[in-house]
């Protein structure tokens, strides 16, 4: 990766101006270098590793931006730059979990940066504003757009061949991410027990890897609904160019829109986070009433840990660059919202573990195409990119936060489930 540095003046005492005072409450014993505008360093001299504070812009977005975002946006318009590893230059958090900024330490900074440090900046253009009302068709239409309609050219940079945007599985770590993402789809149609002529719909299809991996591999005949044009566009050319035509149709559809059911199978799969909580009942609701019985669904989104704080964060980076409106949820709360709409929960597996390492793929992807990255899409949304994915997979390894799968059925009249009486799909992608 490719990272623009400007110079920074060697200076007698690390210890002097920007850096003394953020020192005030870092400390000394930091794991990466900080260098400031001024000329003042503070932290190992030989860190590969630094953190470089460009200009006055990027304290005045830290003063004035409440917790995280402010950093965030001193990062995204380019006044904070990482240089070398972003998973170390993260790992600050970890060795200081409890640093809190006092009043006294504030004014330090303040001085340090002068009084137009008080004046705020207006946020970077990429932060997100969303109008109308939360989890409207309408708002929910825009918030997609936000992510997804960025450019297809940008996410085959960063996801590779397989354009798949969740959670890849992995039979060893060195497994490559094509064949973990390959593995992952299988996984799934093993799990709905997909068989040919089924239909299957995929809710929140993405660029089509899941609804063309069923209609080539176990010959369903799949209908993929996604709310993003951009998105819909690249699936449909994908599906000709594989031949599947006649087997997969994408759409541009909300699921609440979706009336041509029953499917014998529906899969749901890094579309889950979108959904919003005041929206889960409708939402099973509606998938179970799309489905035959003796039909299974297979619902795969990220998850919080217990605990009243709600992930993402209202209003944090994540809500305000990545995903606006974005709601993670506690799996145990979904398995009873997936009960209360009439499916019996049948499997849950968790793979945490699958998606760090995922995320890290994504980012070793971004930094080996950086100058074509912000070629496309320009410097401010690929740092939010580089930002996102790598908090995201620290997230992961850190347990802070946790993706499942859950696996439900709709049984019949007489409350029989066609289910396995042991899982029949446990050796997909395991090497030997």
């Amino acid at each position: 990766m490719q990272v623009e540095e400007r110079s920074v003046r060697a200076v007698p005492s690390r210890q002097s101006g920007l850096a003394a005072a953020i020192a005030g409450f870092l400390g000394t014993e930091i794991p990466i270098g900080i260098e400031c505008y001024d000329g003042s360093r503070l932290g190992p001299a030989d860190s590969a590793t630094r953190l470089v504070v460009r200009s006055p812009n990027a304290l005045r977005y830290v003063l004035t931006g409440p917790g995280e975002i402010g950093f965030a946006r001193a990062y995204v318009a380019g006044e904070i730059e990482v240089v070398g590893d972003i998973f170390e230059a993260l790992s600050l958090r970890d060795h200081l979990p409890d640093v809190k900024v006092t009043p006294r330490e504030w004014l330090a900074l303040a001085r340090a940066a002068g009084v137009e440090a008080l004046r705020p900046l207006p946020p970077p253009p990429e932060e997100a504003r969303v109008r109308g009302r939360r989890h409207s068709k309408e708002r929910d239409a825009a918030v997609i757009a936000h992510h997804y309609d960025v450019s297809n050219d940008f996410y085959r940079l960063v996801l590779g061949p397989s354009m798949t945007y969740s959670c890849a599985v992995f039979a060893a770590p060195d497994t490559t991410l094509e064949s973990a993402q390959a593995a992952k789809y299988e996984l799934v149609c093993r799990k709905l027990a997909l068989r040919p002529g089924m239909r299957l719909l995929d809710v929140g299809c993405g660029w089509g890897g899941m609804a063309m991996h069923a209609a080539r591999e176990h010959g369903a005949h799949a209908v993929g609904v996604t709310l993003s044009t951009r998105q819909a566009e690249w699936a449909r050319n994908a599906v000709r160019e594989a031949g599947l035509a006649d087997r997969v149709e994408i759409r541009v559809q909300d699921y609440r829109d979706v009336v041509d059911g029953p499917f014998d199978a529906i899969s749901s799969i890094g579309m889950f986070e979108h959904v919003g909580l005041a929206k889960l009942d409708e939402y099973f609701t509606r998938l179970f009433t799309l489905l035959r019985p003796g039909g299974r669904l297979l619902n795969h989104g990220i998850a919080k840990r217990p605990g009243p704080r709600p992930a993402f964060a209202h209003r944090g980076f994540i809500d305000r660059y990545v995903f606006p409106d974005g709601e993670l949820h506690e799996v145990g709360s979904v398995v009873t919202r997936v009960q209360k709409a009439g499916f019996e929960a049948r499997n849950v597996e968790g793979l945490r573990e699958h998606y760090a390492q995922t995320l890290r793929h994504w980012v070793a992807n971004l930094e080996a195409n950086w100058d074509e990255a912000v070629r496309l899409v320009g410097p401010n949304r690929a740092r939010v990119w580089r930002l996102y994915m790598a908090a995201s997979a620290c997230n992961f390894e850190a347990e802070r936060t946790h993706i499942f799968q859950v696996l439900a059925v709709r049984n019949d009249s007489r409350g029989r489930s066609g289910m396995p009486w042991r899982p029949d799909w446990e050796t997909v992608g395991v090497q030997n």
